[in-house]
């Protein structure tokens, strides 16, 4: 058996940037004033902006980019293998890169299966959101849906 401790590794961080333990933060940015609460992930070639809050237990997979002043909350997931042929894809060239805008918010539990979410968008507790939202609102449900302009 092989144990492989979580860890900070390969990052390049801003000013003020706080990581608490435990988490496996490895191979990304992270920008100034940062907040990365317990029990978070976030793999290579993430790029994570300026004043953004990423709470506990929260997911955030490969080439994942989040705006300036991002609220992810509690348990959130970011996939960007959507297993097109049926099962995992090994190749991370049919990924996803997922891009925030600035001061998004995602509700605890949300989870991610699209490429893009505007600048301002607010996706509700527990949404699921499948299509690129371009226009700022408010997003809730599975699959995520208009509710209310901003």
């Amino acid at each position: 058996m092989q144990i492989i401790e979580c860890s900070i590794r390969d990052v390049k961080a801003g000013q003020n940037v706080r990581v608490m333990m435990p988490s496996n933060v490895y191979g990304c940015t992270l920008g100034d004033e940062v907040f990365v609460g317990p029990f978070v992930e976030i793999q290579k070639g993430c790029i994570i902006g300026r004043g953004s809050k990423i709470q506990s237990h929260s997911f955030l997979c490969e080439n994942v980019t989040l705006g300036e002043n991002c609220f992810i909350g509690h348990g959130v997931t970011f996939a960007n293998d959507l297993f097109k042929s049926g099962a995992p894809d090994a190749n991370a060239e049919n990924w996803l890169s997922i891009v925030l805008g600035d001061n998004v918010t995602l509700g605890s539990g949300a989870t991610i299966l699209t490429d893009t979410i505007c600048s301002g968008a607010v996706i509700g507790a527990g949404s699921v959101v499948v299509k690129p939202i371009t226009v700022k609102g408010v997003y809730v449900g599975n699959p995520a849906r208009w509710v209310r302009e901003l």
